[in-house]
């Protein structure tokens, strides 16, 4: 029964995780990670300064001990010089009291000298320790001010993934379905291409029709008959015939004159005779 609630609850968990990381944002969850990745790094630095002011105090204590070493040293030499003047000048007692602060200055200083070793000993390591501190220091800086650099790369990535996404929802629209009562692009494209060729089609009939042919051969007609005036009008001028262009040319213009022309005004003597009678 437990193996089967335990074995339950994390699958329950594995499921929340990989439906929060569906859900989540990947710009909030790279924050998060350069976040963590910067706490990490302090964190390092921390304990990186712990381990340098180790060294550092070591060092200290050693200065200290050498400095104390070098000082009873100098006693005793000063103590076994002071004892045998004494004992040069029969002063026996002096001459001993002087060997007894010489040996104790000598007992003193073995104990120191030792400390001495033991002190350089540690400065060795914590030495050592403190290099292994900074070089780590270091390469973490530098895997940090890479991240960072990414960071810039991945959010341009992440705009361009969310720009693409949504060039390609618009691209599916034009092909699908919006909706029952709102059609597509491809559906009213359709409908205006088969307008416009159907309007084409009854063009193409309205210009083959009897109608279409009648009113070419009374343009014709005129055109003839135009021609013939201005043949006419030249030879009565004492003008040599035009070319067809020529004529064909001024009959259009003649025409068209004629079209301009305002309607005459109706005869007087006939508006009297319709009156009188």
């Amino acid at each position: 029964m437990f193996k089967s609630l335990k074995r339950w609850w994390k699958y329950l968990t594995a499921k929340l995780n990989l439906a929060f990381n569906e859900k989540a944002d990947p710009k909030v969850q790279l924050e998060q990670a350069i976040t963590e990745a910067q706490e990490q790094h302090r964190r390092l630095k921390e304990q990186a300064a712990n381990v340098i002011a180790n060294q550092k105090q070591a060092e200290m204590r050693l200065n200290r001990s050498m400095e104390e070493f070098e000082r009873l040293n100098a006693n005793a030499r000063q103590a076994v010089l002071m004892a045998e003047e004494a004992r040069r000048a029969g002063d026996e007692k002096k001459a001993a009291e002087y060997t007894q602060a010489a040996e104790s200055f000598a007992n003193r200083l073995i104990a120191v000298e030792r400390e001495v070793e033991d002190t350089k000993t540690l400065v060795l390591g914590a030495t050592q320790a403190s290099e292994q501190a900074k070089a780590a220091v270091q390469q973490n800086a530098a895997a940090l001010q890479k991240k960072l650099a990414e960071r810039q790369k991945l959010l341009s990535q992440l705009d361009q993934a969310k720009m693409q996404e949504e060039m390609n929802k618009a691209m599916a629209t034009l092909s699908e379905t919006v909706g029952q009562d709102v059609p597509t692009f491809a559906e009213v494209q359709q409908k205006i291409e088969a307008r416009y060729a159907k309007a084409k089609g009854m063009a193409e009939l309205t210009g083959e029709s009897v109608e279409a042919r009648m009113l070419e051969v009374e343009q014709a007609s005129l055109n003839t008959e135009a021609q013939a005036r201005l043949a006419q009008i030249r030879a009565e001028l004492g003008l040599a015939p035009a070319s067809g262009e020529e004529l064909l040319k001024e009959a259009e213009q003649l025409q068209q004159a004629e079209a301009a022309a305002p309607a005459p005004a109706a005869d007087p003597v006939e508006q009297s005779g319709a009156g009188g009678s």
